[in-house]
């Protein structure tokens, strides 16, 4: 068979011929030989293989291409801003320059009060004083007679940080300021940011540095009302501008900062901020050189002077304001400045009848019974209170003080005063919601016992601790319920610790408590309260105990609207912030603090309710914090020199030697709830308890045999004399001669000097006398009980084990869930 031919198109290939390379085409085109390629034509063909970008390579631009893009973005960046500058021309003054009016309305849409009466004096710069236009420029810009009308590295400095979260910052010129103050607006777009640099950027070209420093200092906005320096100087200093000291202008210029927050006059609670602020804007004129260290080492802060509010904004109207307005800025919803400005209808959450029941409350519980006269003591009095509605978190009322031009710091919402023992229920709370623990292992409940001794040390902590309890009165063993109810000191101390503190301010703050609050500590004396939250904060923090733990963000705004067009209002989405279990074994107790203990006075509301009392250090404050199921009210009274402005005791006010919260705070709160509910059918708590919360049932009670009707009743039993115990101690609970059987009284309360309910075996007192009712060293002397109740009676040196009281009360001496307490209760003026 012959040898197959060659495929066609491919030449026959002699055996003899070297192999000489080809040169390449297509398939079936011919190939040509020739001599092989020199050195240059492979260096040639490299270089070629390597301009040629394969794989991800060739997704990536060139260099001339990238090149050729920067060039084409800066040629439209400069056409734009080439066209801005040319079309964008200096508008007439804004409407700020003449600020309307914002209208504050009622929830059902009646008018509640207007602002806005605008205070503005223009003055030249020649009458405004070197130092104060310098305090200026230390505290706004520093650079501004030597750099452009605008400064981009600031600006983006400014965008780079707000992003990052370092806060929001302005990176905008003083003449960038002066051009939103006088020819725009406050709104942050990107519209007005635009013309804002334009226009900047124009009057930087065609006036002096003068011209607008002169317009800045007469259109800023200083708050009180105030436009201009000139209207901020008689605001706050009550002089013209040009008696102004450097200090008074630095303090001026700290307010450019934020006009509201940093009046120390109105917002107390921010004076350390403010001085801070001030005290950074003279540092930055020593370092600019224009003041000398000598004259900054001898400036003082200047205080200013008390708030001249506007006669439209008396009565309860200006508290109202004010709190709408702080929380408008507070929330980001308007700046001060673009809120100034006016022209907002803003419909707010207060219900007009429940705001007059609240006034009247105070009013007659209180405010009519002082006599500064006749009691130099009711000069100091103040009150505030708040209201909400737990289901939606609306704040229906509001009593900010006697009257808004007297006394102009709103007392609902200022943070200045301690809280006191009406923190008590958020360590409870915190306890349940963290399944905490005694330091021997119990778990924490209504029903745990505690030491309730006055000063006993708190054990556990890393801080010696041994707070005392009011009226110095020691408890012994005692429950948690019971220690709730009277407000035991010692107990809550050592819960504090039991749980851990940063767990209990971690509950406070999922409550509703503000993480910023003054003295919010985390130590054991955090459970009697010495931090510093607003009724208002306690308000929030109670509603959300209210609605089972579930917290709900308070809010006084029902909408705001301008020109027809509604603004957009923060987002109030409800969460849980404890357990329901958590929240509702509080309210548990908080409803037997109404019934049993120090708050008592609330049940004239006639609604079942769920409260706490609280009396400050000295009596500074007396507070009461109560809730229905509907309806969460804090009311407090405060003490405060009305010359001074220092905070002061309450002592011998309204004619008493004390003023704690179950007392005037308690009767004002039922009078006003009463009112607000009027029309409302009592409704009880619906509450799901954490296991062991509950009373447990009582055992069966032994019986005795009881004689015929008609038969003689039993004689009288012997009272007993010099009852003794064993080894001055009850062992397993049994007394000799007077014998409890198990150590446990079964239900049974003294009422009239009668065991009704539960009897003692072995002796039992029908008003009958006891002689020696004191043990001392085991046993009974000196005793006497009249009409039910124990006089006197203290028991020192026995001890009790395993003894347990179910449900039993004694008034005056008394054991309630296994506590015996070692002095009598105090007196009603002595508790919390």
């Amino acid at each position: 068979m012959s040898d197959q031919s060659p495929p066609q198109g491919w030449p026959p290939r002699d055996p003899d011929t070297p192999e000489q390379p080809t040169t390449g085409g297509p398939e079936g085109a011919a190939r040509t030989t020739g001599p092989p390629p020199g050195p240059g034509a492979a260096a040639a063909a490299r270089r070629k293989r390597g301009r040629q970008r394969t794989g991800w390579r060739r997704l990536l631009p060139t260099w001339r291409m990238v090149l050729g893009g920067l060039l084409l973005l800066a040629l439209l960046i400069g056409g734009a801003l080439v066209a801005g500058y040319l079309l964008v021309d200096i508008p007439p003054a804004n409407a700020a320059a003449t600020a309307q009016s914002n209208v504050y309305l009622y929830a059902d849409g009646s008018q509640l009060a207007r602002d806005g009466e605008v205070n503005r004096v223009n003055v030249p710069l020649s009458q405004i004083p070197r130092g104060v236009q310098e305090a200026v420029l230390a505290a706004e810009d520093r650079d501004f007679y030597s750099e452009r009308a605008v400064d981009p590295k600031a600006m983006l400095r400014a965008a780079w940080n707000t992003a990052t979260g370092k806060g929001t910052q302005s990176g905008s010129t003083i003449t960038q300021q002066y051009v939103k103050n006088y020819y725009l607006g406050q709104e942050q777009t990107v519209k007005r940011k635009a013309k804002e640099f334009f226009i900047a950027i124009k009057l930087g070209r065609e006036k002096s540095k003068d011209y607008i420093l002169e317009g800045y200092l007469n259109t800023s906005y200083f708050g009180r009302n105030a436009y201009g320096i000139q209207a901020a100087s008689q605001a706050y200093y009550g002089k013209d501008v040009n008696k102004l000291t450097t200090a008074e202008g630095a303090y001026l210029a700290t307010l450019l900062n934020s006009p509201s927050a940093f009046d120390v006059v109105s917002h107390p609670q921010s004076r350390a901020r403010a001085v801070a602020r001030w005290n950074y804007v003279l540092d930055g004129m020593v370092k600019k050189k224009w003041m000398t260290a000598t004259d900054r080492a001898a400036a003082r802060f200047p205080e200013p002077g008390k708030v001249r509010p506007a006669a439209g904004l008396s009565g309860q109207r200006g508290y109202l304001v004010e709190a709408v307005k702080d929380y408008i800025t507070e929330h980001e919803i308007l700046d001060d400045k673009t809120l100034a400005e006016g022209g907002y209808r803003i419909t707010t959450t207060i219900d007009k009848r429940r705001q007059g029941q609240f006034v009247n409350a105070v009013q007659k519980e209180m405010a009519d019974k002082l006599d500064p006269a006749a009691r130099p003591a009711d000069r100091v009095v103040r009150a505030g209170g708040a209201s909400i509605d737990p289901a939606t978190g609306k704040v229906i009322a509001l009593y900010g003080g006697i009257d808004y031009t007297k006394q102009y710091v709103n007392n609902a919402t200022r943070h200045d005063y301690q809280v006191a023992s009406t923190f008590k229920p958020f360590v409870f709370a915190s306890a349940v919601e963290n399944d905490s623990r005694t330091q021997d292992g119990r778990r924490i409940t209504p029903n745990t016992i505690y030491n309730g001794d006055n000063k006993r040390p708190v054990v556990g902590g890393r801080i010696r601790f041994a707070p005392e309890n009011e009226g110095q009165v020691s408890y012994g063993p005692i429950t948690v319920n019971t220690a709730t109810d009277l407000s035991v000191n010692t107990v809550y101390a050592q819960m504090a610790v039991d749980v851990g503190g940063a767990k209990v301010k971690t509950t406070a703050i999922a409550l509703g408590i503000p993480e910023d609050t003054p003295n919010f500590d985390a130590g054991p004396a955090i459970a009697l309260g010495t931090m510093q939250a607003s009724v208002l904060d306690m308000t929030q923090a109670y509603a959300t105990l209210a609605d089972h733990g579930r917290r709900t963000p308070y809010t006084f705004l029902e909408k705001i609207t301008k020109d027809g067009e509604n603004l957009h209002l923060p987002d109030r989405t409800p969460n849980q912030a404890i357990s329901r279990e958590a929240a509702d074994t509080t309210t548990s107790m908080l409803v037997s603090v109404v019934d049993n203990g120090t708050g008592t006075a609330a049940l004239a509301a006639g609604h079942p309710a769920a409260g706490k009392t609280g009396t400050a250090e000295v009596d500074r404050s007396a507070w009461f914090a109560a809730y229905t199921p509907d309806l969460v009210t804090v009311v407090a009274m405060m003490g405060q020199d009305p010359d001074t402005g220092t905070l002061q005791s309450l002592y011998g006010a309204l004619g008493e030697a004390r003023i704690g919260g179950g007392g005037y705070p308690a009767r004002i709160w039922a009078a006003y709830t009463k009112a607000a509910l009027e029309a409302t059918d009592p409704v009880d708590f619906d509450l799901e308890l954490q296991p062991g919360a509950a009373q447990p049932p009582p055992p069966v009670q032994p019986t005795t045999p009881q004689p015929p009707e008609d038969s003689r009743p039993p004689a009288e039993p012997t009272p007993p004399t010099g009852g003794q115990t064993q080894d001055g101690r009850t062992q397993g609970g049994q007394t000799n001669g007077g014998q409890t059987q198990g150590g446990q009284t079964q239900g049974g309360q003294t009422n009239g000097g009668q065991t009704q309910g539960g009897q003692t075996q072995g002796g039992q007192t029908n008003g009958g006398q006891t002689q020696g009712g004191q043990t001392q060293g085991g046993q009974t002397q000196g005793g006497q009980t009249q009409g039910g109740q124990t006089q006197g009676g203290q028991t020192t040196g026995g001890q009790t084990t395993g003894g347990q009281t179910t449900g039993g009360e004694t008034t005056g001496g008394e054991t309630q869930g296994g506590g015996t307490f070692r002095n009598r209760r105090p007196a009603a003026d002595l508790l919390e």
